[in-house]
């Protein structure tokens, strides 16, 4: 799970300064062919890029950002710092928000835009594979004290507030994913095609965002300030009640619109049945 040498081999101090080649000798046997420490180097190599493979088609959108060498300089800090701890390598970036908030070095001088994005995409990996409970239905509502309804989102629906149109960004990044090659003019073509990127669709521009699946696919829907304010006051435990008095006090909606959206909320599947 360490990282490898610049060289790509097995870094030549253990953890706690000993020298790993003494260390792996005392619990690896050699072969005719291999020394302890080239038998498990083996398994470090592997890993070690398998990890950072996982990590690049995760993050197209930030890679897009950051570009390739930065991306890259920020993944080996990242994986040293927060290796994986989970039996799926799905879970892989589930710190990185937070790392890039405490490291921002790695993404300056983009750290807006970029922290942005790998909540985004952490979005994305959750609304594609995370839990889809059974729906509400809604005749289960009537008859109900609004006070004492509180309606639960779907654990893949996230709710973002973002500074830039990251959407159309990331869709527009995705669409270049087949120019990852070794050939030099596959290299100088990303670069090209992230500088347009970053010039014409990168500039500031608050947006709110609904993050979702449905129909086993992940969709990025725009979603007014009073939707956000709605949907944001349930997923904190607000009641049904209390979520549309806040919304009323704010002005943000009338009656008419509220029902239009829960009309949309209920056929997407945003609430989770009743308990």
């Amino acid at each position: 799970m360490r990282p490898l040498t610049a060289a790509g081999n097995m870094q030549k101090t253990w953890r706690d300064g000993r020298p790993t080649k003494k260390v792996v000798a005392g619990f690896i046997k050699p072969n005719d062919r291999l020394t302890s420490i080239e038998r498990l180097e083996i398994y470090n190599r592997q890993y070690w890029y398998r990890l950072r493979d996982c990590f690049y088609d995760d993050y197209p959108g930030l890679r897009a950002v950051l570009g390739d060498r930065r991306f890259e300089r920020m993944a080996e800090a990242y994986l040293t710092r927060h290796p994986s701890v989970s039996f799926t390598l799905r879970n892989l970036g589930q710190f990185l928000v937070k790392f890039l908030e405490q490291e921002p070095r790695w993404i300056a001088p983009l750290q807006k835009p970029a922290l942005d994005m790998a909540r985004l995409e952490w979005a994305h990996i959750e609304a594609f594979d995370n839990e889809a409970k059974p729906p509400l239905k809604v005749d289960s509502l009537l008859d109900k004290d609004p006070a004492q309804i509180h309606l639960k989102l779907q654990p893949h629906l996230s709710l973002l507030k973002l500074g830039y149109e990251l959407d159309e960004f990331l869709i527009k990044a995705k669409d270049g994913e087949g120019l990852r090659a070794e050939a030099s003019n596959a290299v100088e073509l990303r670069r090209a095609r992230r500088q347009t990127l970053l010039k014409k669709h990168l500039k500031p521009k608050p947006i709110l965002l609904a993050v979702h699946r449905h129909n086993d696919t992940v969709y990025y829907k725009r979603i007014e300030p009073g939707q956000f304010r709605l949907l944001s006051a349930f997923k904190t435990g607000a009641s049904l009640a209390e979520a549309c008095e806040d919304l009323a006090q704010s002005r943000a909606a009338d009656l008419t619109q509220i029902r239009s959206w829960f009309e949309s909320w209920a056929a997407l599947g945003w609430f989770c049945e009743l308990e």
